[in-house]
């Protein structure tokens, strides 16, 4: 019986080792460095420790027992965490969402001969592999845009939006530069702007805006025009630039009543408990990704759609459930054998291959996740 390590307990970590514990060929064990989370798993079929996991020494002590671990630490730690687990020697998927580049680890995956998968939840994650799928069944890509984005489904003023993850996380979405592709050339775009209205089934119309989740396939996908915007409400842009625009996501400290504060901890304390995602509140989840190009001549438009809501009879939300369950596939797919290359690898890499695709569409099928999948004609781009 294979043995896994989750690291990290929180929306994401917990529904993962969850699922995996289910498995009857894993044994599984979450690590986190918050007591009261890991007394959430109330099950006897996972053990649980209490770590502190931004210390390398005790994630390479931990791992020592391991077959398998999945990085779901915090942003802020994530990569560190990822580094650790490759020095344990240990294959590891990682979902940790964090701003350095994991390419940079890929010489140490090798020489240590870890499997390492990258990034591999909604988006990033399926929004890759689907992209590298698509890329793999054109001779061009000429357009490829990707829309994402989790929402409450029941609609309140003013935001119309809960937070599946932190309100920092979230803001600073909306503050960091989004890197798109224009003409074959990276380029920098404000985010929140250049808002588009789409339609969807079960949803009706959504705003997408600019936002940075391009990540790895700014590099690893040559198309001509390649962008990722956000989905959200209409109207959402609009409030969150009023608050950004007047100094409310700012991160000097200033001084109040003897304390130091900045107005981004500040607006972010506000909108915890206004953006927190209550238990059993129902949340969707939507994505869309449609990508143009030539193939043997002939002008293509594949196209790929998710819809996914809460699950009732688990509890767990839709976000969870679309990324946390695209990791724990992913560990099967691997222990399958069906990836056997040691280094960093991002999802786009593996939809290039079909029969890796076939069996993650069909693992998170499985659970109820299911990707609509469309390809035509595409007359004029």
């Amino acid at each position: 019986m294979k043995k896994i390590l989750v690291l990290g307990c929180g929306l994401v970590g917990g529904p993962i080792a969850l699922d995996l514990s289910a498995d009857n060929n894993f044994e599984v064990s979450i690590a986190d460095i918050d007591g009261e989370k890991l007394q959430n798993i109330r099950t006897k079929d996972i053990k649980t420790i209490k770590a502190d996991l931004s210390s390398q020494e005790t994630v390479i002590g931990l791992l020592q027992d391991f077959d398998y671990a999945v990085n779901a630490t915090p942003g802020f730690m994530g990569f560190n965490s990822l580094k650790s687990c490759i020095l344990s020697g240990t294959d590891t998927i990682d979902i940790a969402f964090y701003p350095e580049n994991p390419a940079d680890l890929n010489q140490l995956a090798t020489e240590k001969n870890v499997r390492v998968i990258c990034d591999i939840g909604l988006a990033p994650g399926m929004s890759n592999l689907l992209s590298g799928y698509a890329a793999s069944k054109l001779d061009t890509i000429e357009n490829l845009k990707i829309f994402v984005g989790g929402l409450p489904k029941l609609r309140t003023q003013p935001w119309e939006y809960k937070a599946v993850f932190s309100p920092t996380d979230v803001i600073e979405e909306y503050t960091r530069t989004a890197r798109v592709v224009e003409n074959y050339e990276v380029v920098g775009k404000e985010p929140l702007t250049e808002i588009e209205h789409l339609e969807f089934d079960n949803i009706g119309t959504l705003e997408a805006f600019n936002s940075d989740g391009l990540r790895s396939l700014l590099w690893t996908i040559k198309a001509k025009n390649m962008y990722e915007k956000t989905l959200r409400y209409p109207g959402y842009a609009a409030k969150i630039k009023l608050l950004s625009e007047n100094g409310f996501f700012d991160t000097k400290k200033a001084d109040f009543n003897n304390a130091s504060l900045s107005p981004l901890e500040m607006t972010s304390r506000i909108l915890f408990d206004q953006w927190k995602l209550k238990k059993n509140e129902i949340d969707l989840t939507v994505m869309r990704i449609i990508a143009e190009g030539v193939k043997d001549g002939r002008k293509l438009r594949h196209s790929f759609e998710l819809y996914d809501e809460f699950d009732k009879e688990t509890g767990i939300h839709s976000m969870a459930r679309t990324t946390g369950y695209t990791a724990s596939v992913a560990l099967r797919m691997i222990d399958r054998g069906l990836y056997t290359k040691a280094g960093i690898c991002f999802p786009e890499h593996l939809g290039s291959n079909k029969h890796i695709v076939d069996f993650m569409l069909n693992g998170l099928k499985d659970k109820n996740i299911t990707y609509s999948i469309k390809t035509e004609e595409a007359g004029n781009f």
